[in-house]
């Protein structure tokens, strides 16, 4: 299949990846923020990394529209931190 995979169209094992490299991304876009003084979004992206990873098994198998809502809350926090901060370098964290 060519281009891009929906939720739904994805196997148990690709949303489970999926899943652990945003939490992954939440988690190093935590540190660099925390890095920065921004305290709030460190929080904010680890909890939700957290929660991601500790219902992963459920999110990639069982309750794919909550994985869907958790994926695009993930993606919306770390863009608006990335557009926040547009004149530091961009790492592949947040590229």
């Amino acid at each position: 299949m060519d281009g891009s995979k929906t939720i739904t169209q994805m196997s148990v094992r690709e949303r489970q990846d999926i899943l652990a490299a945003v939490a992954e991304a939440l988690e190093l876009s935590a540190e660099e923020a925390l890095s920065e003084g921004n305290r709030g979004f460190a929080v904010n992206s680890q909890s939700l990394a957290l929660t991601i990873r500790g219902s992963a098994d459920t999110l990639a198998s069982e309750d794919l529209r909550a994985a869907e809502i958790l994926l695009q809350q993930a993606m919306t926090l770390i863009e608006g931190f990335r557009l926040r901060y547009v004149e530091r370098p961009q790492t592949p964290t947040l590229q």
